[in-house]
């Protein structure tokens, strides 16, 4: 896919044939520090959940994101490359640390454009929350603020994390303070789900 400047993207990816991802609590910070170091030179994060077997990031690109680079001996855009990156670079670890080896994600890391004439106009916004609820619609919590993982505790304000654009997303999203607890909890239809996949 080619990405465009100024648009939402919902970027996500799981484990091949859905195995798990992540096997130690380390691992969702190593992942995250990853995502700091060659992403965010390239794109805003809006949002992000990191679960046991897939992760969804919300991003905002720029100019920089579809700037064209050569890997190897193709040339992809930046954001596409950093992404590629940070998958080779994570199953690297994962494989050298738990002398494994093989593939560990889906070879296609998918980017779905949420900010088209097509789409409805508050895709991103549905998308924002649908990706704050993974843990809870999977059961690995009560409670969204329970799951560590995701940007849910930095918008709820229980952690000052500094990965995500914060004001960006207020201004593309129309989030604010007071409604942010009350709007995650809205329950996502699945026929709304499927336009973000």
């Amino acid at each position: 896919m080619k990405l465009e400047p100024n648009h939402l993207y919902h970027v996500y990816n799981q484990g091949n044939d859905r195995q798990q991802i992540f096997f130690s609590r380390e691992d969702y910070p190593f992942f995250l520090k990853k995502v700091r170091k060659h992403i965010l030179p390239e794109a805003d994060v809006l949002a992000y959940c990191l679960m046991p077997n897939h992760y969804h990031f919300l991003i905002y690109t720029s100019e920089q994101s579809c700037v064209r680079v050569k890997a190897g001996n193709i040339e992809v855009q930046r954001l596409t490359n950093a992404v590629r990156v940070i998958s080779s670079s994570y199953t690297n670890f994962i494989n050298k640390r738990d002398e494994r080896s093989g593939s560990l994600f889906r070879q296609r890391t998918k980017f779905k454009l949420l900010t088209s004439k097509e789409q409805p106009p508050n895709l991103g916004f549905i998308c924002f929350h649908y990706i704050h609820q993974n843990p809870l619609k999977a059961k690995i919590v009560k409670a969204m603020e329970d799951w560590e993982f995701s940007s849910f505790r930095d918008y709820a304000g229980l952690r000052n994390g500094s990965l995500c654009s914060f004001k960006l997303a207020e201004s593309i999203l129309g989030l604010t303070k007071e409604g942010f607890i009350e709007e995650s909890q809205l329950i996502m239809r699945d026929d709304v789900q499927k336009l973000i996949h």
